[in-house]
């Protein structure tokens, strides 16, 4: 979904790519019934990210933005450092300590300036907000917004295309809540709402988990998953509005 620019411009060509739709044997094996998997890994920033965060900045920056800061643990950071560029603007990343050298090497590799900040994302993340409010600098959040979920729906607008029947459930993986919100977006765009959605989470890193065992948004003291680009304290409160939908 590309931002609709002002006066009569044609639309700008959206960053991320049509994925391939593949059966997973050994998962439908397992399942016992047939497995496919959205191959997002094939995207240009590698992972589903480019999808919203790529809309987003478009947007912004047909608004005039000068520069985009992003707080991520890696995956949102390269999709807006590959946006970024292909719109020839500056961007500063701010990646928690827990992200790595690599991280940090990939993303500099794209041409954007990398900030490391504090143990985990939400350290990350009050920085980059702090720079954000320089004028002029548009804040570009990895999970938590509704023109990141709007383009994150495009996802299932291809789920539509590509498969011959409605799926009996879709899966996701839930970090902060994004891909989630976008997914319960794209199932009402298609008219697919009794989809079931299996939403999953790494232990050490289940604010989503606690969040509906507690009924109300819960912030994690600490992440202590490995999987640290998945670690937010607090899932965006889209998320749980999804679930309660």
């Amino acid at each position: 979904m590309a931002a609709q620019p002002a006066g009569g411009q044609k639309p700008q060509k959206p960053f991320h790519i049509v994925s391939p739709v593949l059966e997973s044997l050994s998962l439908s094996k397992a399942a016992g019934t047939k497995v496919f998997m959205k191959m997002e890994n094939v995207q240009p920033s590698g992972s589903f990210k480019i999808r919203g965060i790529g809309h987003l900045c478009q947007d912004a920056a047909r608004r005039g933005c000068r520069r985009f800061v992003c707080s991520s643990g890696g995956n949102a950071g390269l999709a807006a450092a590959l946006a970024a560029r292909e719109l020839a603007l500056p961007i500063t990343v701010v990646v928690p300590g827990s992200s790595g050298p690599t991280a940090v090497r990939k993303l500099q590799e794209l041409g954007a300036t990398v900030e490391v900040y504090g143990k985990v994302w939400d350290d990350a993340n009050s920085r980059a907000q702090e720079l954000a409010k320089t004028e002029g600098w548009v804040m570009v959040p990895p999970f938590d917004h509704p023109l990141v979920w709007e383009g994150h729906a495009s996802l299932v607008r291809e789920l539509k295309d590509s498969l011959e029947d409605k799926p009996g459930a879709i899966v996701v993986a839930v970090g902060g809540g994004g891909l989630l919100a976008g997914v319960v977006a794209g199932l009402q765009q298609v008219g697919w709402q009794d989809v079931p959605i299996i939403a999953a989470e790494t232990l050490g890193a289940h604010s989503f988990h606690e969040a509906l065992k507690a009924g109300r948004l819960v912030t994690l003291p600490d992440i202590t998953s490995v999987a640290t680009c998945l670690g937010a304290k607090t899932v965006a409160a889209r998320a749980l509005e999804c679930a309660r939908e």
